[in-house]
């Protein structure tokens, strides 16, 4: 008798232990995605009747990793595997300036660029490179035990990210019209604010880079019986992908999170 009230309490607990689906949100950090820092490099020569009266340079920072957040959704109630459904924000910020020289190299103006783009959770800021995901994941359960689910699967990735504001993408812009905001001797500090919010709206004319990749995943989750709440730790490894070349895109992501789970 004793058996069967434990065999019946075992089997509540697993059947308890594991929700129908899920919904998480969760922190999505990428430490290795990287930008090396570029040192000035001139970009427009400023001239009147043909006499050099100065030039710019442009520069930009670097970061190392970015921050990230993360929605989840998932199903546990198919047999033999599960199925998610993930989407992540990542964000890396480094700065970028302008440098005014006159005829004689001396700095006359540091005029610092700001960035807005539309469809990114930002406002108007230092730049960023933002970098998103969706995942559309197929799992295996490892083991069927209480409690725990450890899983193991793969499956595809749609990749969105901003392109960055590179030292050629600014000599294309002054090639192509940018310097016709300047004025032919020399660039006032209204024309270099001019210029920055110039630059801003041509990179957000370039849109965001699209390219679809997939993905191998490695995570568990955890909840207790009854309580409509888990836990749950992801290790991603990504392929594909297309992101500017300045861009050192690390492969490797986590998720840690807590959720819904009914």
């Amino acid at each position: 008798m004793n058996f069967k009230v434990l065999a019946i309490a075992a089997s509540v607990c697993v059947s308890q232990s594991f929700a129908i689906f899920g919904l998480g949100v969760h922190y999505a950090p990428n430490f290795g995605t990287s930008l090396d820092k570029t040192s000035p490099a001139t970009v427009l020569t400023l001239e009147s009747n043909g006499i050099e009266t100065g030039h710019v340079d442009y520069a930009h920072g670097s970061f190392s990793g970015m921050q990230g957040l993360g929605l989840k959704f998932w199903l546990d109630v198919l047999p033999f595997i599960d199925i998610e459904a993930t989407y992540n924000v990542q964000w890396g910020s480094y700065n970028a300036d302008l440098y005014v020289y006159d005829a004689e190299n001396s700095l006359v103006k540091k005029q610092a660029i700001e960035l807005k783009f539309d469809g990114v959770p930002f406002g108007k800021s230092t730049p960023k490179f933002v970098a998103m995901n969706g995942d559309l994941s197929i799992t295996y359960p490892i083991t069927s035990i209480p409690i725990i689910r450890p899983y193991i699967g793969g499956g595809l990735t749609y990749y969105l990210s901003t392109p960055v504001m590179s030292q050629d993408f600014v000599e294309k812009f002054m090639a192509t019209g940018g310097d016709a905001l300047l004025s032919s001797e020399t660039l006032t500090s209204e024309e270099a604010k001019v210029l920055a919010d110039k630059l801003s709206s041509q990179l957000q004319d370039e849109g965001l880079n699209t390219s679809i990749g997939g993905h191998i995943i490695l995570g568990v989750r955890a909840k207790l019986p009854v309580i409509p709440i888990a836990f749950y730790v992801n290790g991603k490894y990504y392929f594909g992908g297309d992101f500017d070349d300045e861009i050192e895109f690390a492969r490797i992501a986590l998720e840690a999170g807590i959720g819904l789970a009914i």
